[in-house]
């Protein structure tokens, strides 16, 4: 356990920039609105048109529609039926923003961390339209604004590819070594590996646990409430 705290106090105390992904760490955006449903509603809508046969099996079976997104995108890269699904896409994750769920503790870490003087930005596969939306609901937009860096229409430039961290040290004038990334995948670590910026993993369950464990990630918690903790009394010590 002691060793466990003194990884996340090195993180902690190297992290002049703060990189979060979103969905997962700040909250989970299909609470209310679930993103099964979505999955199925594209592989149905791809039906209707005649673009089933885009998919295969496997694929049809996602439960991720942003996996059936870039499915498409790898047969059909760029066309206007990705910017349609895209679009599409946007349009849900708009409507589960009002059912979301904040994670615990994300909201004291955020206002804690930004109170200690780390800049925040956002780096996420979601649309940038979205995390605004959120963010301004819980009245937490000037905690990363302008720093939101999200979904791309190019989507060959999203999570592992590192592009939008990139974005966002380039335009904090940060380098790798003093921000940290928190996120939730496998893609979220890659990215911050090619970017060279430290990671932090989260995981809500036993499954991103074994997730992330599995994609090579060394330092990972279950709760943000430990990172807070450090987080709060390295600032009164």
């Amino acid at each position: 356990m002691t060793s466990e705290i003194e990884a996340l106090r090195g993180l902690i105390e190297g992290a002049r920039v703060v990189l979060w992904d979103f969905d997962g760490p700040i909250c989970t955006l299909f609470a209310g609105h679930p993103s099964e449903e979505m999955a199925a509603g594209f592989v149905h809508w791809l039906d209707r048109i005649g673009l089933g046969d885009l998919l295969t099996e496997t694929e049809r079976k996602y439960t991720d529609p942003q996996a059936v997104l870039h499915a498409v995108n790898r047969r059909r890269p760029g066309s206007d039926l990705v910017v349609e699904m895209e679009k599409r896409l946007t349009e849900e994750e708009m409507k589960a923003v009002s059912t979301a769920m904040p994670t615990p503790f994300a909201d004291p870490l955020i206002r804690t961390w930004q109170a200690v003087g780390s800049r925040l930005a956002i780096t996420t596969n979601n649309s940038p339209q979205v995390v605004r939306a959120y963010l301004e609901n819980r009245g937490m937009l000037s905690c990363f604004a302008p720093h939101i860096y999200g979904r791309t229409q190019d989507l060959s430039l999203l999570k592992p590819d590192p592009h939008c961290l990139n974005r966002a040290l380039s335009a904090m004038g940060a380098a790798p070594s003093e921000a940290l990334m928190i996120g939730d995948a496998p893609s979220d670590y890659s990215a911050a590996v090619e970017a060279e910026v430290p990671f932090l993993g989260y995981a809500r369950n036993a499954a991103k646990q074994e997730e992330l464990r599995e994609a090579g990630v060394e330092v990972l918690v279950g709760s943000l409430q430990p990172l807070h903790r450090l987080l709060w009394h390295s600032r009164r010590a």
